[in-house]
């Protein structure tokens, strides 16, 4: 049994480290010095790490600003943009997303250039971009306009080039659209061979563009309706086909009325007789300029030599007088059955066909009849307005002297 007062255990041990020291009062209130903290290893203080900590640190950086400039950037590429009343916009063939941002910015149409070129890039749309004249909303956002661009719904224009216009009036009209761009073909295309349509394009497309489409257009309608024609038309070819189709034309825009007419004249080819049709005596005095509006077709007229005028040559004049477009065309190919040989205008916008000289001679003086009252009633009402003044006498009063629709006798 240990009998020491301290014991073995911890509890009252003494120290041994060695003679108990008395300190003063001021040493005894004065604090000692802590545990040293532990001395920094080698590794810790290599160049290496010091530098690794840095570019650590440096990335950790870089990755928080991407990421904010990142949501600054979408915010700013999906609210709306700068341009208030919107407008047009072209892009043109092979333009980069670079050259087209430029331009949207100097247009006011986004804020940022640089941010609708990363924006694009981000969404994989860096080739996407189509040309094309495009219509951008007002307030519409950088990625509206990505969309827009990269659907290729651009704005679409009308080019109509109506039915019986010869082809140097078509060409007047495609010279003259300010969408197109590049010049007219160097040589004109041949009487009746271009379409009559509505062409739909995007601004840019080239006016030769125009042309070559409505010449194969026409080109491959001719070649359809005469495979279709019936068996026993008394024209040699299909150059004919196009040269009465064009004739037909313009002689009535009624659609009912166009295979009747169209018979009419077979019925006289095939008789021997002359067509003895109007248009083509305006086609010889004017060429493909057209009548001027305020030019009758005078009596004088019907007798004068040119190539085309079908009161004076036999069969059909030389080339097409107009561009037929469909109607007409099916019209010579597929006409009416009927004896009619002549018709003539019933004041009314349409035409009376008769099978005999003498009928026809019958509504061609009821024609006139019409004509010279409604020419009496035109005067009497200019007279009245006019306080009874008399009427120029150079201008002419009523269509009395101009020709009528085949209504000569051969």
């Amino acid at each position: 049994m240990n009998t020491d007062p301290a014991g073995s255990g911890e509890f009252g041990r003494r120290p041994t480290s060695g003679p108990i020291v008395p300190k003063t009062a001021n040493e005894a209130l004065r604090p000692e010095a802590g545990i040293p903290p532990p001395k920094r290893s080698r590794a810790s203080r290599s160049q290496v790490v010091v530098f690794m900590n840095f570019v650590i640190s440096s990335v950790m950086l870089m990755v928080l600003a991407a990421g904010v400039a990142l949501y600054l950037g979408k915010q700013e590429f999906t609210e709306p943009g700068p341009s208030a009343n919107g407008d047009t916009f072209l892009v043109k063939p092979n333009s980069g997303v670079q050259d087209i941002a430029d331009q949207l910015e100097r247009r006011g149409l986004i804020s940022d250039s640089r941010v609708f070129r990363l924006g694009v890039r981000a969404f994989g749309n860096d080739s996407a971009l189509k040309a094309g004249e495009y219509e951008i909303k007002p307030k519409a956002s950088m990625r509206d306009i990505m969309e827009l661009l990269k659907s290729g719904k651009s704005v679409m224009y009308s080019l109509t080039i109506p039915e019986g216009l010869t082809v140097q009036q078509a060409l007047k009209r495609i010279a003259d659209e300010a969408a197109l761009s590049g010049d007219m073909p160097a040589t004109t295309p041949p009487e009746g061979s271009l379409a009559t349509d509505t062409l739909r394009f995007t601004r840019g497309a080239t006016r030769q563009q125009m042309v070559d489409k409505l010449l194969a257009d026409q080109k491959r309608l001719v070649e359809d309706v005469w495979a279709r024609r019936a068996p026993d038309l008394p024209l040699a070819n299909i150059e004919e086909f196009v040269t009465l189709a064009s004739i037909v034309e313009k002689e009535t825009g009624k659609g009912d009325e166009r295979s009747r007419v169209a018979a009419v004249f077979l019925n006289r080819l095939a008789k021997g007789m002359r067509l003895q049709s109007d248009p083509t005596i305006i086609y010889g005095l004017f060429g493909g300029e057209g009548k001027p509006a305020d030019r009758p077709i005078y009596q004088s007229d019907i007798q004068k030599q040119t190539p085309y005028n079908t009161y004076v040559i036999s069969g059909l004049p030389p080339t097409p007088i107009a561009n037929p477009g469909r109607a007409a065309l099916e019209a010579v190919a597929n006409p009416s059955k009927t004896d009619d040989l002549y018709f003539v205008a019933d004041g009314t916008g349409g035409h009376v066909f008769a099978a005999t000289l003498e009928e026809h001679n019958e509504n061609v003086a009821r024609y006139r009849a019409l004509q010279k009252k409604q020419a009496d009633d035109a005067a009497k009402a200019a007279a009245d307005s006019n306080g009874d003044k008399p009427a120029d006498p150079d201008k002419p009063a009523d269509g009395s002297e101009a020709a009528g629709d085949a209504d000569a006798a051969d």
